[in-house]
Formats: structure tokens, C-alpha cells, sequence
């Protein structure tokens, strides 16, 4: 009855004038797996759904060029050049001239990247100011060019300058104009332009005829919110949707494979699904029962579960492939004996029972449930309470929940995911929080040592240590690496072909267009 309720919404949606027109090759219709939009304020929107969106708007200083994901193939966006100190500790960006704001907020200057990125390193206004502590000054030497200065070498440094989380840049003027609406209300310079947001139901963008790359062929697309797997999967074989995010699985894959005149990718980089383990709340506070814990996961049925040619296990918790991952480290084996055993000499001969808070958002909402029957059988009842996205991450953020399910895809360099989820300046609560959720704090010596080292192997063997003192400890149980699935019509071209991309979800450009 629900997916049919929400069909009908869909298609009275359509009849309204909200729908397609796909069929002239004006509108791209998108399915998202998501009850509502989170924030659309691109230094503070962390979420799956929120991130592809907001790429369609923003821009950085460099961008990773559209249909790649790894850092080899970054290129100019906003900054048509620039230049580094020997040292690595100054950089020069020299900008594009003409470069407009959406609306009437006048010309990009140098000025709005220097306020874009003192913003995104602030914690009062950006989710991703511990990226930017190197930042110690951040200048415009001219209306055209923009100096940053590090207290310390960076790694990657370019990587924080790509449109994705602190790097995407606002639009000073429309910031402080809008005040607190610019979280629902983006400005960018991006090659679309935010047009309008109904709750629950969609987000609506229009093609910025400005964009200093050529107004795009699409003239607007509706991003609609669409949480049921199988009621998406309708609205896309009618025509309805365009392109569809796919469930996290490879039966989906399959299935969505036969649907006629349809295109399948499997984007890198994966998110990698990790289970946090609270050091500091009781049961997890014995490293025999986050041992335990470890023991009662079969990573092979899990990998299984969601499938084999777009999942695989994660032995770290840096994903593999990424600059700097190890995979010697402690490991823990499925063995539910073992498990057992070690929660009998923790004081815990009758099981114990774990306190849990999940999101409803499908694909993590499937996983927590293959988890909470699989180490039911070692005696570790999960206690699930389901909430909705958002809260979610605010819950989890304030230490309500002593185990957290969290996957996410990072820029591809060791560093990042050792800083924000096991470094103690990222633990939850604190004035520098990020996402240590696990309170782990063994492995501070070796990040900080690794963000400072100039010999690139020695940085990699110090990353390694990191990883082997985390695992050692069981901060956290690194479950999988999971590929991002997208499928559209084969009737829409993005321009390029999409083989990875760090925000999530396929560039659309100015390129894109139906054929």
C-alpha cells in the first residue's frame, strides 16, 4: 500500500508540472534513496544524498576531472594555475576572470575564495574545519589570486581543493545575505543553480546560462526523494526517473541490468563500512568484548550478502587501494567459539546486549540487520533503534549509540581516514569533533608524525603503524568496501564516461544531455 501511495505521489508530482521532460531533452529526472535532503550548505552537508547534489552546483579551486576519482587527475576549476614553495608550505592560485555567482551575486573574486575557505576551516560553519587546521593563512594578494600559507606539510594538499566537502567554494555576498537560509538556499557557480525544495519530496535545479564553462545543455533537473528500493525500481522502469541510485547489492545490479535501454556503473571510490566500537561505554569499554565482537562477523557472508563483484572485505580501516593502506594488521576471524569464550572471560557468560542507533536509509539499514543476526549466534544481542538519516548523524554526533554503522568514501589518502576517525581531536563531543565515534586515541603519534613527513616511504610506514595500533586495539571493526551503483537511460550522455566519482554520484555537467 505505501509503495503504491507513493507512486501515485510521483506521478501526481508529474501531472502537476513538476514532471518530466526528459522526452524533449530538457529535465533530468534522479532518484535518490532518501526520505529528505539533509543540507544543501556544501560545508556542512555529510551525507550520501546531499553530496552529489551539491557537486552539481559548487566548484573548487581544482576539480578531479569529471568520470575519475583518484587524485591523479586533478585539473584547473576555479584557479587556472598555480604554484608551490619547495617546502610545500606556500601556495599560489592564480583564478579564472569572468567566473559569475548564481543570481545577482556578481563576479567570483578572490575574496570569496579566501572567505570560502576560512569557513570551511571554521567549526562553527563547516563539518570539515579539522581538514583546514594547517591552514595558517589564507590570503588574496590580489582581486585574481589567493595565497596559502601551511604551518605544516599537507598531504594531498590539492585534495582539500577539489569540490567536495570544505573544498567547494561559496559565494560571500550570497552567504551573508542569506544568513541562516543558505543552508536550504545554495549559491555556488556551478554549472546548475538552486531553484526549489518541498520537503520529503524533491529538489529542483535549473542550468546556470552564466556557467564559464558554457551553459549546459540540460535545462533543470529534479532530485527527487525516493526512500523505497522497490518503489524507485518502479518509477524507473515507467520512465518516471531518468537515473536511479541502486541498492547496494549485487542482485539489484543484476536485476536493474535486464530493465531494456539501460546503463550500469559501479563507481569508485567505495565507502568503506566500518563498525565504531565506544571505547568509553560499557560493554565496548572491555577490549575482550570488542574482541569478541570482531570474531562473531563473518566479513565472507557479509561480503556475499551484498554482493561479490561490488563489495569486497575490508582487512584495515584505511580502504584499500588508498595511499597508505596496509593489510598487515591484527586480524580477527570469524569464530564463534572464540567469540564467545572471550565474552565468558570479559563477565559475560550469558551474551551481552549492545545498544544500537541506525539509519533508515536502506542500503546501511539491510547490513545492520545481516550484522544483528550474525552475532546473535555469539551471544551479542544488537538493541536497533531506527531513525531517519539526519537524525541519525545528529545522534551519533552527541554519543548516543556505543556501536555506529558508518560508511563513508574520503579522498583517497590514509591520512584522511586515520585523522577524522581515529585521531583524538576528532572524537564526538569535543571542541575539534569530527567522526571518532570510537574515542580511539592509540594512534595520535604516528598520524601527526605521517601529516609532517617529507620522505614519502617513511609517511607510508608510519600510516601502516597507525593502522596496525588501531586494529590491535579493535577501535573499530572494518566490515567492507562497498562501490557506488548508479543506472540511467542510455539515452542520457553525461559527456563523459563515468567510471568514479568522490561525491558519490555521476558529475552531471554541462556536458550532459539526452542523445
Amino acid at each position: 500500500m505505501a509503495m503504491l501511495l507513493r507512486v501515485s505521489l510521483i506521478i501526481t508530482a508529474l501531472a502537476a508540472g513538476i514532471g518530466t521532460a526528459s522526452a524533449a531533452g530538457t529535465t533530468l529526472n534522479v532518484g535518490m534513496a532518501t526520505a529528505d535532503i539533509g543540507k544543501l550548505d556544501p560545508h556542512l552537508a555529510t551525507s550520501t544524498p546531499d553530496a552529489g547534489l551539491v557537486n552539481w552546483m559548487f566548484n573548487g579551486l581544482v576539480r578531479i576531472k569529471p568520470g575519475k576519482a583518484s587524485p591523479e587527475f586533478i585539473e584547473p576549476d576555479l584557479a587556472e594555475s598555480w604554484t608551490s614553495s619547495p617546502d610545500g608550505l606556500t601556495w599560489t592560485f592564480k583564478l579564472r576572470q569572468g567566473v559569475k555567482c548564481h543570481g545577482d551575486y556578481g563576479n567570483l573574486t578572490a575574496d570569496d575564495i579566501v572567505f570560502s575557505l576560512k569557513r570551511a576551516a571554521n567549526k562553527e560553519t563547516s563539518g570539515f574545519s579539522a581538514d583546514y587546521k594547517a591552514f595558517s593563512a589564507i590570503e588574496a594578494t590580489s582581486p585574481s589570486e589567493v595565497k596559502i600559507t601551511l604551518s605544516e606539510p599537507v598531504p594531498s594538499l590539492l585534495g582539500l581543493l577539489v569540490p567536495y566537502h570544505g573544498g567547494n567554494i561559496v559565494c560571500k555576498k550570497a552567504v551573508e545575505t542569506l544568513g541562516a537560509k543558505f543552508v536550504q538556499t545554495p549559491i555556488g557557480t556551478g554549472p546548475f543553480m538552486f531553484a526549489e525544495y518541498q520537503p520529503q519530496q524533491f529538489v529542483k535545479l535549473v542550468a546556470n546560462p552564466n556557467y564559464f564553462r558554457g551553459a549546459p545543455k540540460l535545462k533543470e533537473i529534479l532530485y527527487r526523494f525516493i526512500p523505497s528500493d522497490s518503489t524507485r525500481d518502479l518509477a524507473y522502469q515507467s520512465g518516471e526517473i531518468d537515473m536511479i541510485y541502486g541498492k547496494q547489492d549485487q542482485t539489484w545490479a543484476e536485476r536493474i541490468k535486464t530493465v531494456p535501454n539501460t546503463k550500469l556503473a559501479v563507481l569508485e571510490p567505495g565507502e568503506m563500512g566500518v563498525l565504531h566500537l565506544n571505547m568509553n561505554q560499557k560493554p565496548l569499554d572491555n577490549p575482550l568484548v570488542r574482541r569478541a565482537l570482531a570474531h562473531a562477523i563473518d566479513k565472507k557472508v557479509l561480503v556475499k550478502f551484498k554482493g561479490e563483484s561490488v563489495t569486497k572485505a575490508s582487512p584495515s580501516v584505511v580502504p584499500e587501494g588508498h595511499l597508505g593502506f596496509t593489510a598487515d594488521v591484527p586480524s580477527y576471524p570469524y569464530d564463534v567459539a572464540k567469540a564467545k569464550a572471550l565474552l565468558a572471560e570479559a563477565g559475560y557468560p550469558n551474551g551481552v546486549t549492545i545498544k544500537v542507533i541506525q539509519t533508515t536509509l536502506p542500503a546501511m539499514l539491510s547490513t545492520m540487520e545481516a550484522l544483528q543476526a550474525m552475532v546473535k549466534k555469539a551471544g551479542i544481542t544488537l538493541d536497533v533503534e531506527n531513525v531517519e538519516h539526519a537524525t541519525f548523524h545528529a545522534q551519533i554526533r552527541k554519543d548516543l549509540s556505543p556501536l555506529v554503522l558508518y560508511a563513508a568514501a574520503r579522498f583517497p589518502v590514509a591520512d584522511t581516514y586515520l585523522t577524522q576517525f581515529f585521531h583524538s581531536k576528532s572524537i564526538v563531543g569535543t571542541p575539534t569533533a569530527i567522526t571518532n565515534f570510537s574515542h580511539c586515541d592509540v594512534a595520535d603519534a604516528e598520524i601527526d608524525a605521517a601529516r609532517i613527513e617529507q620522505d614519502k616511504a617513511k609517511q607510508v610506514k608510519l600510516w601502516g603503524e597507525a593502522q596496525k595500533k588501531i586494529m590491535e586495539k579493535v577501535c573499530a571493526v572494518p566490515l567492507y568496501l562497498s562501490m557506488q551503483l548508479w543506472a540511467w537511460n542510455d539515452k542520457l550522455d553525461f559527456g563523459f564516461e563515468p567510471e568514479g566519482s568522490l561525491n558519490l554520484s555521476p558529475p552531471v555537467t554541462e556536458l550532459t544531455a539526452f542523445k
